[in-house]
This record gives C-alpha cells, structure tokens and sequence, in this order.
C-alpha cells in the first residue's frame, strides 16, 4: 500500500491529509511509518461509519453497480481490463455533477485541488 501511495504522491502530488477506514492495509506500521515521513495527516473514520467517507462510499456503490456486478470475469487480465476500461470512461468521459459538468481528467489538467471536502467526516457540496 505504501508504494502504491508513493507511485500516487509522485503522479499528483502529495495530499494534506487521507482519510481511510480502519482496515489492516491502512493501520500497518508501514503505512504509519509512511504517513509520518511524507508529513501527510491520516484521518481514520469510526468504525461502522462509512457515511463519513461519503465520496468513498458513493464511488464504490458506482463501482459495484456499473461494473462489479455486471460482468462475469473469465481470468485476472479479463478483470483488469474491464476495470482499466471502466475507469477511463468514469476519468475522462463522463461529466461529472460535482465537478460542474467536468470529468475529473479535465480537473487534473487544469491542476485544480479544490474538490475535496474540507471536512473529511462531513463532506460538502464544493459549488460555491
């Protein structure tokens, strides 16, 4: 998990602060010891409480919905590529309602960072 962040913070920049649940992957020593060396805040949300990652939350019921569910995979590289082709199309086809009509590849474009609730457990409209 700590690479992949890695991999992430070197693509897009390093983040003010990750919010996760409190899963094995994200309570290790090395992810702690992660988080403290790249000074990035992790906020844990209460266990049973996923509404406080609305935006999570929301993307995997999409995810699950649109594409989990609708396909059965014949081998690992089949599951890879419907989900690398589902994640183009929800990246760089697809407008977006809360990113006023955009797609998140046009934000990133344009270096944007101004989407992301500015309080992790009670995510807001970001529309001004």
């Amino acid at each position: 998990m700590a690479r992949e962040l890695t991999a992430l913070v070197e693509q897009y920049g390093k983040p003010l602060m990750i919010v996760s649940y409190n899963g094995t992957e994200f309570t290790s020593h090395a992810i702690l010891k992660w988080a403290d060396e790249m000074k990035v805040e992790w906020h844990y949300i209460a266990p049973g409480k996923p509404q406080q990652n609305g935006f999570v939350e929301s993307f995997n019921g999409r995810l699950r919905d649109e594409c989990l569910n609708e396909t059965l995979y014949t081998s690992l590289s089949h599951a890879r590529q419907v989900l690398a082709d589902w994640r183009e199309d929800y990246n760089t086809v697809r407008s977006h309602s809360q990113l006023d009509g955009r797609t998140p590849d046009q934000i990133a474009r344009q270096g944007s960072r101004g989407y992301a609730p500015r309080d992790p457990c009670h995510p807001i409209n970001p529309k001004p």
